[in-house]
């Protein structure tokens, strides 16, 4: 039976990653049919379409240049064999973003109008936006793993095969790493510009049309949070089932645990499907619930489905660690919607604090990103030690595979709070009715946690992926010669060092780089309230475009140098300082990197909650002191949350890639 599954398993994979594919452009189908509103939601929607599509056009050239290049620099140091699956991961990875982006700004006004009809049929619509993104990217990324492997294998040796997959990671992690810091400086740039002067200097509510950065804002959402999270747990997902088939290799497990993260991909992607369909409104309204409903279902299905092939495969150890790694998915999703949800203390407190002024917010938002590390590395922790109990490496990288073969399910959920937070700007631009706002309202204050939550799962898993890549690279190494990593060696140590300081400093440079290009977007607003005279009496219309044109140019100026940051470090540290060195400086990036982006983008998340729950009517409401220190907190917490935080996920790991490609020069 076993021989039987693995002559047919690259037909199975490949199956469901078409299966997905197709699901998901029967979805955009059923979307495009619905109406798009008046025609003044259609005008803003075409004006926030073009402003993404021009964003994301002029980043893929930027990145294209920088990519050829490495393109010449693999080729020459590593063959012509891993330059291609570089070549393939990048582009992939583009796609992944550009789907992202796609699916978000063609579903953005439809929720809108929908929601004239109630929040039954919005939230169906927002759903179905999102599980487009994450079927195509789960889709996408097993697709090119297993076509990269077959297309390879049957040109080269085992060896190089490997090392053309690695190749395909690098390429998706670059982009990845490109995707979200440019993203993220975009939309935040747009964000905190737009509501220094347009809620705090001018006094007008946000959303407004008013306010000639509105439709930066909105484009901001879609090329960071929708393009940006696609294209890194798109990479993400091929580089931890990269990783896992690595180490499986290079543990002497044989073909079968080689083939084996391919097969738990597709059973997973096959019970997202079925996942998807579980996502309904219960009578109680509950959209989280709704949401959680098909995450569980997920799960469920996943792990009865897997379980026969798992105990036929490689034995009932194995499916323990596949069980461990949905447990860590699940935890983290809950962690994270105990310290960012309105419902729970957390962000009760923040808003109290929020009434002594704007100093005791950001205390007490600091207080909270800090304190919410500490569970969350509890339960990494303790996933990887359990996986290992039951099977060695090759189990964590399983469970790591497990967690992330969710990311179908994951990434819908969080591609619909995009969605959702772009038709609430649209319904307020195009002065559609208070039920119709209300209803929008409720599902972007949904779509806030929703973010939030993927982001930590994205974070856990990359600190997972990370560790799987590791512990390949001290395999890799060791193939030729043992080599160990001590404390007591200085090399080790300095390594350590100066990888823990990596975070640190390339989140420095991505909050830096939303600082400028923010003050380059507030200055240009201001310009045009003061010399566009009938701005604020609704009597002359805004330079959109302008701000779109400004904070394009900002961001992709802003993000070249960080982003190469992870690429040229170790890259340096492992020809002045070693192999050892270097090994300490992935553990040190790994370890700081998980605590600073766990912190980031769980505090960043908890603010604008803050400031949502006072905005409902709590402490005064809108206008009031408590949230004017709330909308003080959400500005200093932008960043954080959008650009810093998540833009660390895909560096770990380029970092990480970037040790395994260049171990056969220094072993």
């Amino acid at each position: 039976m076993v021989q039987l599954l693995s002559q047919y398993t690259f037909h199975i994979v490949i199956a469901a990653a078409i299966a997905a594919i197709l699901y998901a452009l029967y979805l955009v189908t059923q979307i495009v049919k619905q109406p798009r509103g008046t025609d003044a939601m259609i005008a803003i929607a075409d004006a926030i379409h073009e402003g993404a599509v021009a964003y994301l056009r002029r980043q893929y050239s930027v990145v294209a240049g920088i990519a050829v290049v490495l393109f010449a620099i693999i080729t020459w140091l590593l063959g012509m064999h891993v330059a291609a699956g570089f070549l393939v991961g990048a582009v992939t990875s583009a796609i992944a973003g550009i789907v992202g982006m796609y699916v978000s700004v063609n579903a953005n006004v439809r929720v809108a109008e929908s929601a004239n009809k109630g929040l039954s049929a919005a939230f169906k619509l927002s759903f179905q936006g999102g599980a487009v993104t994450g079927l195509l990217v789960a889709g996408l990324a097993l697709l090119a793993t297993v076509t990269t492997f077959l297309v390879a294998r049957q040109n080269l040796s085992l060896p190089q095969t490997l090392t053309t997959l690695i190749g395909l990671g690098f390429g998706g992690s670059l982009i990845s790493v490109f995707a979200r810091l440019g993203g993220g400086i975009f939309t935040k740039a747009a964000d905190v510009g737009t509501d220094m002067v347009g809620k705090i200097e001018q006094g007008i509510p946000e959303d407004d049309p008013r306010n000639p950065g509105v439709i930066a804002d909105q484009v901001g959402d879609n090329v960071g949070d929708c393009a940006g999270m696609a294209a890194d747990l798109f990479e993400t997902y091929i580089v931890t089932t990269v990783a896992a088939m690595l180490l499986g290799t290079l543990t002497g497990k044989g073909e079968v645990a080689f083939i084996f993260p391919l097969l738990l991909g597709a059973v997973a992607l096959v019970a997202t499907i079925i996942g998807t369909l579980f996502v309904k409104l219960p009578r109680s309204g509950s959209i989280m619930g709704a949401l959680y409903r098909g995450l569980a279902a997920t799960v469920v299905m996943s792990a009865v489905l897997l379980y026969p092939i798992t105990q036929l495969y490689l034995g009932m150890s194995q499916f323990f660690a596949i069980v461990i790694g949905f447990g860590v998915a699940l935890a983290m999703v809950g962690l994270t919607e105990f310290f960012t949800s309105k419902k729970f203390s957390s962000i009760k407190n923040l808003a109290i604090a929020s009434q002594t002024g704007h100093a005791t917010n950001i205390i007490a938002g600091l207080a909270l990103s800090l304190r919410s590390t500490f569970p969350a590395i509890l339960v990494i922790g303790v996933g990887i030690l359990l996986a290992y109990q039951v099977g060695g490496l090759y189990a964590v990288a399983i469970a790591a595979t497990a967690m992330l073969s969710l990311t179908g399910i994951v990434v819908a959920i969080d591609a619909f709070g995009p969605i959702t937070d772009n038709a609430g700007g649209i319904a307020e631009m195009a002065n559609l009715p208070e039920k119709t706002r209300k209803v929008t309202d409720a599902l972007d204050a949904v779509g806030n946690t929703t973010k939030a939550v993927t982001k930590a799962y994205a974070i856990a898993s990359a600190g997972l992926a990370a560790l799987v890549l590791f512990a390949s690279y001290t395999q890799e190494l060791g193939e030729s010669s043992p080599i160990s990593f001590s404390l007591a060696d200085p090399s080790v140590l300095v390594g350590l060092f100066i990888g823990g300081a990596l975070p640190y400093l390339f989140a420095s440079m991505a909050l830096e780089s939303v600082g400028r290009a923010a003050v380059t977007v507030a200055n240009e607003i201001r310009r045009q309230f003061k010399e566009i005279k009938g701005i604020m009496k609704g009597t002359e219309r805004p330079d959109y475009k302008r701000c779109v044109d400004l904070v394009t140019q900002a961001a992709l100026k802003e993000m070249i140098v960080p982003a190469l940051l992870p690429v040229l470090v170790p890259i340096i540290v492992a020809f002045t300082l070693g192999a050892q060195a270097l090994g300490g400086l992935l553990i040190g990036t790994i370890v700081t990197g998980l605590f600073v982006a766990l912190s980031m983008t769980t505090g960043g998340a908890a603010w604008d909650n803050a400031k949502k729950y006072i905005e409902e009517g709590h402490f005064g409401g809108k206008g009031s002191f408590a949230h004017q220190a709330a909308v003080t907190g959400d500005t200093v917490g932008d960043p954080y949350k959008d650009t810093a935080g998540p833009a660390i996920n895909p560096m770990i790991k380029v970092a990480n890639i970037v040790a395994l490609l260049i171990a056969p020069l220094l072993a």
